[in-house]
This record gives C-alpha cells, sequence and structure tokens, in this order.
C-alpha cells in the first residue's frame, strides 16, 4: 500500500507536489521475497537503514521505503518491525480503494490514516517537527474528504 505524498497523490488522482521517494507499506513476512525481487531487477539497499526495521532501496536518484506491516493475535494490523512494533495502526487503514493516476492504479492506505499520521507524526516524534509540505497535504486531503 502507497503511504505519504504517493498516497494522497493517487487518492486525489494528480501529482500535485514534487516527491523525492515513494514510500510504501509491506507485510514483514514478505520482505525477504520482496528484497529478492527488487535487487534483482538492480534496486540497492540503503545500508543507513537496518532490514531489520525498515527496508529502504535506491536505484538511480529514485528511493523506496517500506515499512513493514504485521496482525496481532486478534488479527488487527499493527507496526511490524522497530521500536514500535506491535502498536496498532489505524482500524481500516488498508480498507480503501485504490488511488488512481491517469491509467496508473495503486493500493493506498486510507485517508482517514493519511490525516491522522500528517497529525499525530509531531506529537510521537516531537522531534519530528511538522513541516510546511505537511499542512498543504493535510489541507488537501481534507478537502478531498467534503468533495
Amino acid at each position: 500500500w502507497l503511504r505519504g505524498g504517493w498516497a494522497m497523490d493517487f487518492h486525489l488522482g494528480r501529482v500535485t507536489r514534487p516527491h523525492v521517494d515513494v514510500d510504501w507499506y509491506c507485510w514483514r513476512a514478505d520482505a525477504d521475497r520482496l528484497t529478492a525481487a527488487l535487487t534483482g531487477r538492480g534496486w540497492w539497499p540503503d545500508p543507513r537503514m537496518p532490514v531489520e526495521v525498515q527496508l529502504d532501496l535506491f536505484r538511480g536518484d529514485v528511493e523506496v521505503s517500506f515499512a513493514y506491516l504485521a496482525r496481532d493475535a486478534n488479527g488487527r494490523v499493527t507496526v511490524g518491525a522497530g521500536p514500535w512494533a506491535g502498536t496498532h495502526l489505524p482500524t481500516g487503514m488498508l480498507d480503501g480503494p485504490p488511488g488512481r493516476i491517469g491509467s496508473h492504479n495503486a493500493p493506498v492506505i486510507s485517508v482517514a490514516a493519511q490525516i491522522e499520521f500528517k497529525e499525530m507524526f509531531p506529537v510521537w516524534m516531537p522531534e519530528r517537527r511538522r513541516r510546511p509540505k505537511d499542512a498543504d497535504d493535510l489541507a488537501r486531503l481534507r478537502a478531498s474528504l467534503s468533495a
């Protein structure tokens, strides 16, 4: 599932700003298979990010990042690795319709989850201040809900 800026753009149906990376979620159980598939196609792991925490890869000037997902004993989606492993993620986050830009479709996290993440990152991680683009993204996402 797309997350971050591209998820927002795929929900809105258009590119709203330049992007420097593509953020995804994947199941932790699929990470080794995903790594093998992408490295076999010329992607290189980013040595700055431990693969046990998150899968970050580069090819040319393109960066992709896969945050891991898991499920708890009750089937609820959780953070799949790292210091917040086991933390519940927003209910319904993976249940939204695919997003689309032109002829390209992609699974995206729900708009409600996108808004929650944009609002809460500065609360969850005070050292990560809200960026100007986050305020713009929140305005676009909220406007899309009322459209």
